[in-house]
């Protein structure tokens, strides 16, 4: 038998699906109106220009991206024919490979920042105060925290 969301709890549960996929879709539709980029794609650049040497190998990009290695490939492909990274061979591990941030990819991020920080203000930081940014910061790094753990899929609380 399930334990059933009470109607607070749906309510909250509701809210937050509606403002994740809201805030989602409203950032990924300026950063391709303004630089012809995805979140995704702008999270890629971040988690690259970030890297020692602007390069990081992929699976630990799959991992910091929360993406699968197939996806996360697909996504590179697409990325390293638009010229904004290069895949690079692990030459202490044949079956490895790094992406490597272009230049033209550090300079569409450079170019994307500043309006992605708007986007991310006007959107997000700026509909509440910031005791409440601070809250919502909070009690999303504990919901990462724990879906993070080892074996969190098989948690029985």
């Amino acid at each position: 038998m399930s334990n059933w969301l009470t109607l607070d709890q749906q309510q909250s549960w509701r809210a937050w699906l509606s403002a994740s996929r809201l805030v989602t879709d409203r950032l990924n539709r300026d950063l391709q109106e303004r630089q012809g980029l995805t979140v995704a794609d702008y999270e890629i650049l971040v988690w690259l220009s970030e890297a020692p040497e602007r390069r990081m190998r992929m699976s630990d990009l799959a991992e910091r991206t929360l993406s699968s290695r197939s996806r996360l490939s697909h996504q590179i492909d697409r990325m390293e024919r638009a010229g904004l990274v290069a895949r690079y061979e692990c030459t202490q591990d044949r079956r490895g490979s790094f992406a490597g941030l272009t230049e033209q990819g550090w300079s569409t991020l450079v170019a994307a920042a500043p309006a992605h920080v708007d986007s991310v203000r006007e959107h997000l930081v700026d509909a509440l105060t910031p005791e409440e940014f601070q809250a919502l910061g909070a009690a999303c790094q504990k919901i990462s925290d724990r879906l993070q753990e080892p074996c969190s899929d098989q948690r029985r609380d």
